[in-house]
């Protein structure tokens, strides 16, 4: 099977390109987040994931950084900003799969436990069926440690937020008053 992942960093990439592997599938990673925040986030990001996949001799592709885009469709929806940015990201993987010839598409983001997994699994679906190409869910959450191990053995960037803006005021807000 032909698979396309999106690819949110190297770290979430790591158990989950393994497990595909071992599962024979043609995995190409590919890099696209206009949510990460600030540019030279995304950079980091960008840059160690196109070296973790070059090292492993994966396809690496990146889409734009259409950090505009975000910003205009989370504009006052912050209580929608998580499902948004699902959708973002996982509409352009099924764009690129579609018209790459791919079997299906997945995300790293299933690797995460701070992920919402159902709501994945739910937008995924849908924008599969719109373009016609099939959403691969697999719950990677059993290879969360490993992806851990997996990234501190090869001293990947390993980051403290998700990337979006929002989630990092409120990962260093909490911990700011933890020391207050």
């Amino acid at each position: 099977m032909k698979v396309l992942i999106h690819t949110c960093c190297a770290p979430c990439l790591t158990y989950p390109l393994e497990k595909l592997r071992s599962d024979k599938s043609d995995v190409s990673s590919f890099f696209y987040n206009p949510n990460i925040h600030p540019y030279l986030e995304y950079k980091r990001r960008r840059d160690c994931a196109g070296q973790y996949c070059e090292v492993l001799g994966v396809e690496f592709i990146e889409g734009n950084y259409e950090m505009e885009r975000y910003f205009r469709d989370i504009a006052y929806k912050e209580n929608m900003r998580c499902s948004i940015c699902y959708s973002l990201r996982l509409i352009e993987t099924a764009k690129y799969a579609k018209k790459g010839n791919y079997d299906a598409f997945t995300t790293t983001m299933l690797v995460s436990p701070y992920q919402k997994h159902d709501l994945i699994d739910e937008i995924g679906r849908s924008i599969g069926t719109e373009y016609g190409i099939q959403f691969l869910y697999q719950d990677f959450r059993k290879g969360w440690k490993d992806a851990i191990s997996i990234s501190r053995e090869n001293n990947l960037y390993r980051q403290k937020y998700c990337g979006c803006v929002y989630s990092e005021k409120e990962r260093y807000y909490k911990s700011n008053k933890k020391n207050d």
